[in-house]
Order: C-alpha cells, then sequence, then structure tokens
C-alpha cells in the first residue's frame, strides 16, 4: 500500500499547481461550451438523457450539428472527471496535513456528477428556464469551489484571524452580495430572453426590456462598491486585495461594455457567451478578493 502511494506528493508540488488551474479553467470552460449548446439551439440536440437517444449512447450523423454540439458539451463532463479524479489523488497523502485542500478536491468532485444530473434533469423538462437557472448556478459555486482550491494551493490555509478593519470588510460583502443579485437577475434576464436552446423550449414569461433594465442596476451598485474597495486597499496598504479587487474592477468593465453591447445589438449569440464566461470570471475574482480579507499562514 505504501508503494502505491510513494509517487503521490505529501508537499505542494507543480503538479498539484497545475491540476488546481486546470480545475479552474475548465469549469469556467464548460460553462462556455454550455452556453454555446444553448445559443445554437442545440439544447435538445441530444433529446433525452443518460443517452443521447433511446438508441444510441453517442449522438448519430443523423442528428446534425446540434445533435454534435450538445454530445460534445457532455463529453467535456469527462475531462472535468478526469481533472477531479487526478487532483484527488495527488491531494491523498495530504489529506491529515491540509484538510482544506482534501475537502475541496472531494466537493469538486462530486459537483460534477450533481451537474451532469442536473443538466440531464434540464433535457428531460424539455429546457425548462427555472431548472436552467439551476444548472448555472451550479455552475458559479463549481468555479468558487475551485477558485477557493487554487487560492490555498498558492497562497497557504486559511490564517487564524482577518487583519482588515471593520469597514473593509463591510464594502466586500457588500460588494459580493451585489454580485450575487446582478447574476440572479441575469438568470432571470436570460430566461426571459429568445436564447432558449430550442425554439419550443418555454420562457419564464417575464418583460425582456423591463429585466434588462434592472439587471442593470446592481451591476452598476457593484462597479461602483468595487471602486471604493479598490481606493480601500490602496489606503490601507493590502497589496493582496488590492491586486484581487484590481482585476475583479477590469472585468467588471468589460462585462458592463458587453453587456450593453449586446442589449444595443439585439442580443447576439456569441456575446451573450462571452457574457456568461465573464459572470464566472467575475465570481472567480470576487472570491479571491473575499478570500483575501484573512490573514494567509505560510503555504
Amino acid at each position: 500500500m505504501k508503494g502505491l502511494f510513494a509517487p503521490l506528493p505529501t508537499a505542494i508540488d507543480a503538479r498539484i499547481r497545475f491540476f488546481a488551474v486546470a480545475s479552474l479553467v475548465a469549469n469556467i470552460l464548460i460553462v462556455g461550451s454550455g452556453g454555446a449548446v444553448r445559443l445554437t439551439g442545440s439544447g435538445l440536440g441530444c433529446p433525452t438523457w443518460p443517452r443521447c437517444t433511446d438508441d444510441s449512447l453517442v449522438a448519430t450523423p443523423e442528428m446534425g450539428i446540434h445533435g454534435a454540439i450538445e454530445f460534445g458539451n457532455r463529453m467535456l463532463s469527462f475531462v472535468l472527471v478526469l481533472i477531479a479524479i487526478v487532483m484527488f489523488v495527488l491531494i491523498w497523502r495530504m489529506r491529515t496535513e491540509r484538510k482544506d485542500l482534501f475537502r475541496l478536491a472531494l466537493l469538486l468532485g462530486l459537483g460534477i456528477p450533481a451537474q451532469a444530473l442536473l443538466g440531464g434533469i434540464t433535457v428531460l423538462t424539455h429546457l425548462n428556464p427555472i431548472v436552467v437557472g439551476l444548472h448555472f448556478v451550479l455552475s458559479v459555486v463549481l468555479v468558487a469551489l475551485a477558485t477557493v482550491l487554487v487560492y490555498r494551493v498558492y497562497l497557504g490555509q486559511r490564517g487564524p484571524r482577518s487583519d482588515a478593519p471593520g469597514w473593509l470588510k463591510g464594502v466586500t460583502h457588500l460588494d459580493s452580495l451585489l454580485l450575487a443579485i446582478t447574476i440572479g437577475v441575469g438568470i432571470l434576464t436570460t430566461g426571459a430572453g429568445p436564447h432558449a436552446g430550442d425554439s419550443a423550449a418555454a420562457r419564464n414569461g417575464l418583460d425582456l426590456e423591463w429585466l434588462e433594465h434592472v439587471h442593470s442596476w446592481p451591476a452598476y451598485a457593484t462597479f461602483a462598491v468595487t471602486i471604493a474597495l479598490v481606493v480601500g486597499a490602496i489606503l490601507r496598504k493590502e497589496p493582496r486585495l488590492r491586486r484581487f479587487a484590481i482585476l475583479l474592477l477590469v472585468i467588471e468593465g468589460v462585462q458592463i461594455a458587453v453587456g450593453i453591447t449586446q442589449a444595443r445589438l439585439g442580443l447576439p449569440p456569441l456575446l451573450i457567451d462571452i457574457h456568461m464566461v465573464l459572470a464566472c470570471c467575475l465570481v472567480s475574482a470576487m472570491t479571491a478578493v473575499v478570500l483575501s480579507l484573512r490573514e494567509r499562514q505560510p503555504a
């Protein structure tokens, strides 16, 4: 048994760093892949689940490009599974000393089949907008967990206390709350929009134009609070917090520009997909901002 686990690391090494980053990147990219499925009208390219059809596990030539796109997205889940398994194995010998990494790797591994199951329910409910929204929410949670994993791998375990003043913590948590509201309203907006994934799929019945305006309000508020957060981090001379807050601010600026552009151009699919991926990038950056509030221990 000892020989079996001998090659595995007992401390953070390049392999663990690589697969931690790979987990984060893959969880973000699969959102873009899922968005492509929906935005090309391929949501029911494989009309059943877990098989692609009643008689085939894979897409058939008769199903055309929509079947290929939908089945390709399903296959990406196996890439995530492989990354999660390798990460879990690499952490195994450190499971006592670094329980935080072990738990994160386990949660990410369990989240992938949960995501696949929810994706199956999405197909079986014929792309119900509520289920589709929950599917995206779970993706956001996995992105946040993967970000924590990367952060802990590179910057060490959680510190014993927060060394930030109360007002700075308050601004940070207000920022994260506003981002969560923005994403939530964005999910409702998407559920009212024209890109349902299939021409026969239901919409949530809400007014799209009104929701687009409502969606922008917390987005602009988030941007304003992030500016205050950057200023606060600079004044307090918090280099880690400043670095992640500036990254967050830049992504927010790009996201707002993409959002305004897509609304004025009539919601082109490519910009919507970019908007979804950027939302996950925002969640990742915000997670890093919140984590940087607490004093770290050496890795």
